[in-house]
């Protein structure tokens, strides 16, 4: 199978020569593909980028597919967001599975092969949306990669019972531990911290954690993070999303915040957030944090909005980080590619002679062009098969 005349990254032409699902060869462009070749696809010049990558995306919640449902918040603080969806969550009549899925088949529609996905796990559900999102990974494991966060939305102490559900969690097939808030949820800084790492040490499992808390008492949370991550020797292993405190405080504490996390492998999660303060990206990525993209909420009872666009994804973060230099979208790109795939572990990634034929074509010549105009993804391929044509799924 030939790709012909495709625009790389780095605006070098090639044909993208593709045997056994993988890329053989990047050859001399040899002209326009015969149309009645079916070995061979003319790409007319187009952009090809590498597989978009979701590094936070929560998959049991979402409602897509079902009759709209409005946001039942009765205000803005995370506890209020956890009890609006607990009521919207008892009402649900359709399984995640379907909702979930729904999801899945557009994500991958545009461009997205891999994903971290949280999944709710609380002492009312215990560990049925994990079920659902495990049956998802099953369903389309020849599509997509999907890594599974086992996620305390309700907090671990505040929802008894919920520590020994997240071990037994992992047990069953979750990949990370997660946290939440473990100071503005919990109430306790170290008992949260101690049950997440328990947990992750016993297991062997990675670390994710919500962080929405502000300030200099958020901060003093993240550096709590990196100093265990440090002391217990999972550098690499340990993010932490949102980090809204790194945002909101001063330069200088957050320079040296920066250092710190760099030294402890904390890598840090940004959606490119509406309301909420966002971390300086490229403070963090000049001292050597690993910063990455995603979606988070899409069209559930947190958030109106998102479509799993990591393109659009990307054009969040640049517009919200305030990127208007070509340099600087292209670290937005990097977010919701290269980096994720780092956090997520992806060894064998990107366009390279004997990597996947995994690919993404859009109408671009530059990365910056394709961040900034988030065109539809005329192609879609997984490994060397077109999965999805002008974003509808094949």
């Amino acid at each position: 199978m030939r790709f012909s005349n495709a625009t790389l990254p780095d605006s070098s032409r090639h044909d993208i020569e593709v045997e056994g699902g993988r890329i053989a060869a990047l050859l001399p462009v040899s002209g326009t593909a015969r149309a009645a070749d079916p070995d061979s696809i003319d790409l007319g010049g187009r952009l090809v980028l590498p597989p978009l990558v979701d590094g936070h995306i929560h998959l049991d919640k979402t409602l897509l597919g079902l009759p709209w449902v409005p946001n039942q918040s009765a205000g803005n603080k995370v506890s209020d967001r956890i009890e609006a969806e607990r009521r919207v969550r008892a009402a649900r009549t359709v399984p995640e599975f379907e909702t979930g899925s729904n999801l899945v088949r557009q994500v991958v529609a545009s461009g997205t092969l891999h994903m971290r996905s949280h999944v709710d796990i609380d002492n009312q559900l215990g560990l049925r949306n994990l079920h659902e999102v495990l049956k998802i990974r099953e369903h389309f494991r020849d599509l997509v990669t999907i890594e599974i966060v086992a996620f305390p939305q309700s907090g671990i102490l505040r929802s008894p019972g919920t520590a020994e559900l997240l071990d037994e969690a992992i047990a069953e097939g979750a990949d990370l531990v997660g946290g939440l808030d473990p100071i503005g949820i919990d109430g306790d800084l170290d008992a949260h911290l101690d049950a997440v790492f328990a947990i992750a040490q016993r297991r062997g499992a990675g670390i994710d954690i919500h962080l929405h808390d502000g300030g200099e008492a958020g901060l003093a949370q993240i550096l709590a993070i990196a100093a265990r991550t440090e002391a217990l020797g999972l550098q690499g292993k340990v993010a932490v999303s949102h980090a809204f405190a790194l945002g909101s405080v001063p330069t200088d504490s957050a320079t040296r915040a920066a250092d710190t996390l760099a030294r402890s492998g904390v890598a840090i999660m940004s959606h490119g957030p509406g309301g909420a303060t966002i971390p300086p990206l490229k403070l963090l990525r000049e001292h050597g944090v690993e910063v990455f993209g995603g979606s988070d909420n899409i069209r559930d009872a947190w958030s109106p909005f998102g479509n799993g666009d990591m393109l659009e994804r990307a054009m969040l973060i640049g517009y919200r980080a305030n990127f208007r230099h070509d340099e600087e979208l292209a670290l937005a790109f990097d977010m919701v590619t290269a980096a994720a795939a780092r956090v997520l572990g992806l060894d064998d990634y990107g366009l390279k002679v004997g990597g996947p034929a995994d690919f993404v074509t859009v109408e671009a010549t530059t990365l910056a062009e394709a961040v900034a105009n988030r065109r539809r993804r005329s192609l879609v391929v997984k490994a060397g098969r077109v999965v999805a044509r002008d974003g509808v799924l094949i």
